[in-house]
C-alpha cells in the first residue's frame, strides 16, 4: 500500500507465537518497525512507489540490510533498522494461515474446539499432526484439515493417534483426573478435504471415514493414490515414473484411483473467498462440530465414591 510517494507497511505477516520456525524480518527482537510506519529507502537509497517495491531487494536475500523508516512519509525525524531479509515466505504465510484459521474456530466455538492442519501424510505432516494435537487433545471436539494435503506415506499412525478410545481414568490425591491414554481425544472430529489433497490425502480422508471419526467435509479429493517406486534413473539423468502398487480395500474392491474421495457433505472450493478471507469449507465445518459437541459429545465419567476398605 503506498502514502504519498513512499510505501507504508500494512501488515507484518505473523504466525502464532510460538511458531519460531519462521518470522518476519519485521518482527523480529529488538526491530522497532511496526504497522503503520513509512519505509523510505534501502541502504541508503531512496524507495518510492514509483517503482516496483521489491527491486530495492534483488541479491538481497537472506543478507542484512539497513532500512529507513518514519511513521509519516517524510525525511524529518526518520530513523533506522537493521534486519536479515528472507529469501522465500512461503512457510510464514502458511503458519499465518493456519493459525488464523484455528483463532477461528476458537473464537467460534468459545475455546471449545481445536483446529489441526495436516499438510502431507510424510514426514512435516507427521510432525505438524503431533505439535498441534499434543497443545489440542484436551478441547470437546477437533476439526482435522487436511486440504491442500500432499501425501507422502499411508497415514495409519494418523489414523491410530485420532481414533484412541478411552482405557481408564485416574484419580489423582492433589488434582485433576487423568485420561488414559495421556494424550488422546475421545470427542467429535470432522475433517476438511478438498481436490488438491492426493495420494496419502486421499487415504487419509477414506480411513478417517472408515474408523466412524466423523463426517468429510468439502470437495472430493484428487483421486492419486498409485505407488511409484523401484524406478532406475535415465542414462541423461533424468527419470520416468512407473506405477508399481495400488490399493484395495479389505472387501476385496479397489479404491477409486482417479476418482477419490468424495464428502459427505459437500461444499465447493471457493478459492476466491478464501483469498479474501472467508473459507466456506472452513465454516460449515465449524457449524457442524458445533452440532455434534450437542450431540455426541464425551463426557468424563464422575470419580467413584472413596471406597471403605479393611477389616
Amino acid at each position: 500500500m503506498t502514502g504519498s510517494d513512499h510505501y507504508k507497511i500494512k501488515t507484518i505477516i505473523r504466525g502464532a507465537p510460538w511458531d519460531a520456525e519462521a518470522r518476519s524480518s519485521l518482527d523480529e527482537p529488538g526491530v522497532t518497525i511496526k504497522e503503520g510506519d513509512y519505509i523510505l529507502a534501502v541502504n541508503g537509497i531512496p524507495l518510492t512507489s514509483a517503482q516496483e517495491p521489491f527491486i530495492a531487494f534483488t541479491g538481497l536475500a537472506n543478507k542484512t540490510v539497513e532500512l529507513t523508516y518514519n511513521s509519516t512519509p517524510s525525511w524529518t525525524g526518520a530513523k533506522t533498522a537493521v534486519v536479515k531479509t528472507m529469501d522465500d515466505e512461503g512457510r510464514l504465510r502458511n503458519l499465518a494461515w493456519i493459525e488464523n484459521m484455528r483463532k477461528q474456530v476458537d473464537k467460534e466455538t468459545n475455546g471449545e474446539v481445536g483446529y489441526i492442519y495436516v499438510p502431507s501424510t510424510g514426514v512435516d505432516g507427521q510432525n505438524e499432526l503431533i505439535r498441534q494435537f499434543n497443545a489440542q487433545w484436551d478441547k470437546k471436539a477437533l476439526i482435522i484439515d487436511e486440504r491442500f494435503n500432499n501425501g507422502g506415506q499411508i497415514p495409519d499412525r494418523f489414523i491410530e493417534m485420532l481414533n484412541r478410545d478411552p482405557l481408564a481414568f485416574w484419580a489423582i490425591r492433589d488434582g485433576s483426573d487423568w485420561p488414559w491414554p495421556p494424550y488422546a481425544n475421545f470427542g467429535p472430529k470432522v475433517m476438511l478435504i478438498n481436490g488438491w489433497s492426493g495420494s496419502g490425502g486421499d487415504a487419509f480422508p477414506d480411513y478417517f471415514r472408515r474408523k466412524k471419526l466423523g463426517p468429510l467435509i468439502g470437495a472430493r479429493t484428487w483421486g492419486g493414490l498409485i505407488g511409484i517406486s523401484g524406478v532406475p534413473g535415465l542414462i541423461d539423468g533424468g527419470g520416468v515414473t512407473v506405477p508399481t502398487f495400488r490399493m484395495y480395500n479389505p472387501d476385496g474392491t479397489w479404491f477409486q484411483e482417479g476418482h477419490g474421495v468424495d464428502p459427505d457433505i459437500a461444499v465447493p472450493e471457493d478459492l476466491a473467498a478464501m483469498a479474501k478471507g472467508n473459507d466456506p469449507q472452513l465454516e460449515r465445518g465449524i457449524t457442524e462440530i458445533k452440532a455434534l459437541l450437542k450431540t455426541k459429545a464425551f463426557n468424563t465419567p464422575k470419580r467413584p465414591s472413596v471406597e471403605k476398605r479393611g477389616f
